[in-house]
């Protein structure tokens, strides 16, 4: 049996640091809930794949054991450097109720266990991993390469819209539910019942990985499933059932619920199922969904090949990861893609200057950003975006972005900030130098001074301040 010594803290701080955004949402959960995602084996098993490498192993030293473990006996196998991380790692298995009360014994949750034991080890016929539907002489299996087009092509057409829509151009709707959950995630806004806009929040979403992406969409999925009256647990066992299953298989829809055939529906928009028609009793998982609990990419890489060529899929992904935009010190941009959907991001805080099959040129401008600014996007995400997809060249560099136009950026988003407005209360007209320092100091205790004035007494407090300071005067002058 390993024991919790072979790790070393260094190895699980990543881990420990960034929990996958699922498991808070988990954690909130009450443990009735949590009992009943635990019945599906492979609800066990995608949980177990979204936990740290600390609580993986610690599950796979209770796994097999009868009977409970003294916590003395656990607590000896740590080192003294790692014994925060090993508490860190205790209390998120007791948030998610797979250990209870251990402080004196450590046990697995009995269902948690038997679950994972069944989605190790194999056997029973509970259909938690999917069912396979009927093999079908007439037609052959969806292709890899076409389930990834799809899911591609559904997916950018989220994020084209979310980058193009309002900006003078006409890009492909999505579905009305998909557009509802863009606005409810606060991604997308409609200004005065004008057309949607991206938000400050939008872009950061652009800056993330199409698996974080996901995730995040999906999270607003489940705070909203309650209100649609749709079972939670029939929602997240769907969700994780999806992520075990077989990439270019087709499983049947006669075993889902109610709940999971309104949630395939839904899934349908997003690109993580294909079906060849709504009515269709089988359906095929594409990778977004295959994926979702596990460390592979989202969207198929550059090895992707279809028929005709290499996949527009591994060319957007390829260019995403290794950098694809070489910034001078003139403010000139050059970014080498042809993917529409980066060229619609680039257009948010560029001008475009000359379009080339793989190459587009443009500049960065006091117009261009200050347009980027107005629209809720940060001078520090265009930093951000521009860093996270610099060329491989620009990397050699050191700083990667010219320090120039860095400032510069940040000057322009200066400028829109150099007046600010608040709610508070003018005091003036005082009696005295020494009235109008007395009062004036006790507002710099309460910190509610927003502006001053000694050569004409007078000071601006903000709106909460205002009855304590008032108070004060009135005592001070003996209520007058």
């Amino acid at each position: 049996m390993p024991s919790v010594q072979s790790l070393q803290p260094g190895d699980i701080s990543t881990s420990q640091n960034s929990p996958h955004v699922l498991l808070p949402f988990l954690q909130s959960q009450p443990q009735n809930t949590l009992t009943r995602l635990y019945q599906r084996p492979s609800s066990c098993l995608s949980i177990f794949r979204l936990l740290g490498p600390l609580e993986r192993q610690l599950i796979m030293n209770l796994l097999w054991l009868e009977s409970a473990i003294p916590t003395n006996t656990m607590a000896a196998w740590v080192v003294p450097e790692g014994k925060k991380l090993y508490n860190d790692a205790l209390t998120v298995m007791t948030g998610l109720h797979i250990i209870q009360n251990p402080t004196v014994k450590l046990a697995l949750n009995s269902t948690f266990r038997s679950s994972l034991r069944q989605a190790i080890t194999g056997g029973g016929n509970t259909g938690s991993f999917g069912v396979p539907a009927d093999k079908d002489d007439k037609r052959q299996p969806n292709a890899i390469e076409l389930l990834d087009a799809y899911a591609l092509e559904r997916w950018e057409t989220i994020l084209h819209y979310m980058v193009s829509s309002g900006q003078g151009q006409l890009p492909t709707k999505p579905s009305s539910g998909v557009l509802y959950l863009l606005q409810r995630s606060e991604l997308m806004k409609a200004n005065h019942g004008a057309t949607l806009q991206i938000t400050s929040s939008g872009f950061q979403f652009l800056l993330h990985s199409p698996h974080d992406q996901l995730w995040d969409l999906l999270l607003q999925y489940l705070h909203m499933a309650e209100e649609r009256q749709m079972d939670l647990v029939e929602v997240l066992s769907f969700l994780f059932m999806l992520s075990t299953m077989e990439l270019g298989r087709e499983y049947s829809t006669d075993s889902l619920s109610q709940t999971q055939k309104v949630l395939l529906e839904d899934l349908r928009d997003y690109g993580l199922i294909w079906q060849k028609k709504s009515s269709s009793k089988r359906f095929s998982p594409t990778r977004l969904a295959t994926t979702l609990t596990s460390l592979s990419p989202s969207l198929p890489t550059s090895n992707s090949r279809t028929g005709s060529g290499t996949n527009a899929v591994g060319v957007a992904a390829s260019s995403a990861q290794q950098g694809f935009i070489v910034l001078e010190t003139n403010y000139r941009v050059y970014a080498y893609t042809d993917n529409p959907l980066q060229t619609a991001v680039l257009n948010l805080f560029i001008t475009m200057k000359y379009r080339f099959p793989n190459l587009v040129v443009g500049m960065l401008t006091r117009e261009s950003v200050r347009k980027a600014l107005a629209n809720g996007i940060s001078a520090e995400q265009i930093i951000s975006y521009l860093s996270t997809h610099a060329h491989p060249q620009m990397r050699k560099n050191n700083p990667l972005l010219p320090v120039t136009v860095q400032d510069q950026i940040r000057l322009w988003e200066l400028e829109r900030n150099r007046l600010k407005s608040a709610e508070g209360y003018l005091y003036k007209d005082f009696a005295s130098q020494a009235d109008y320092m007395y009062v004036l100091e006790y507002a710099k205790q309460l910190d509610v001074v927003l502006w001053e004035n000694g050569a004409k007494r007078c000071f601006f407090g903000s709106l909460e301040g205002h009855a304590n300071v008032r108070g004060f005067i009135e005592r001070r002058t003996g209520g007058g």
